[in-house]
C-alpha cells in the first residue's frame, strides 16, 4: 500500500501502520490516499514542505472518534498528540514534529482552529476536498448509516420548517456543513477543486429531491 503514497513511499511505510484506527470506513486508509493526492495536487501549485505535508496526511486520522461522540471536537487534538509521539519515536526534530502536530491540529471542521502554515492550510483543503462532491455524498451517507440516522425527514426533507438536525437525518448535513465548506478554502488551488466539487454535491441533492 506505500507504493500508492509515491513519491513518499519510505515514509508512507513508517507511518501507514499508525494512520488509523476502528472500523470508520470514511476514515480508513483509502480515505487517507485521497486525501494524500489531494495535498500533492495541491502542494505541485502552492509549494511547502512535502515531508511535512504528508506526514500530517498520514496521520491525521490517527485517532478515530465517531461523528456523534462527545469528543469529537476533541479528535483533531488527539490526533495531533499521538502523531507527535509516534514522530518523536522515529527521532524527528521537535520543530518539524510541532509543524505537522499544527497541520493536523487544524485541520478539523469541529475544531474550528485557523490554521497558520501552509502545510497545515493544505492539509485543511485536502481533507475537506473529500467532504464534497460525489466521494463526500457517499461519505456522509455512510456515516449516517453508522450512526443510525433516517435518510430525510419526510415531513419536511429540507428542513423549511424545523431546525436542521443532521444526527437524525442524512441530508439535513448538506445545508449544515457540507455547503459551507467550499467558501472557506485557504489556498487558491484548493479554492479551484473546491468549486467543481460543491457543482457535483449539488447535483446530488437535486438529483435526490426529485425523486422523493
Amino acid at each position: 500500500m506505500s507504493a500508492a503514497f509515491s513519491p513518499e513511499e519510505k515514509l508512507a511505510e513508517a507511518l501507514l501502520p499508525h494512520a488509523t484506527e476502528g472500523n470508520d470506513g470514511s476514515h480508513d486508509i483509502v480515505h487517507i490516499l485521497r486525501v494524500f493526492r489531494n495535498a500533492m495536487r495541491i502542494h505541485a501549485i502552492e509549494g511547502g514542505d512535502r515531508e511535512i505535508l504528508a506526514a500530517a496526511v498520514l496521520l491525521h486520522d490517527c485517532v478515530s472518534v465517531e461523528k456523534n461522540s462527545a469528543l469529537r471536537a476533541q479528535a483533531s487534538k488527539l490526533a495531533a498528540d499521538k502523531a507527535s509521539d509516534i514522530l518523536r519515536d522515529l527521532v524527528w526534530p521537535q520543530e518539524r514534529i510541532e509543524a505537522v502536530a499544527h497541520a493536523i491540529l487544524t485541520h478539523s471542521f469541529s475544531a474550528n482552529i485557523a490554521p497558520e502554515t501552509l502545510e497545515a492550510k493544505i492539509l485543511q483543503d485536502a481533507d475537506r476536498l473529500d467532504a464534497i462532491g460525489m466521494v463526500g455524498a457517499a461519505r456522509c451517507f455512510y456515516t449516517a448509516g453508522r450512526m443510525g440516522s433516517a435518510l430525510y425527514d419526510p415531513v419536511d426533507p429540507f428542513a423549511e420548517k424545523r431546525p436542521l438536525d443532521d444526527r437524525a437525518f442524512a441530508i439535513d448535513h448538506f445545508a449544515a456543513k457540507l455547503f459551507k465548506l467550499s467558501d472557506n478554502f485557504q489556498t487558491a488551488a484548493g479554492s479551484v477543486i473546491a468549486r467543481e466539487r460543491h457543482a457535483r454535491l449539488e447535483q446530488v441533492l437535486e438529483l435526490l429531491t426529485d425523486e422523493i
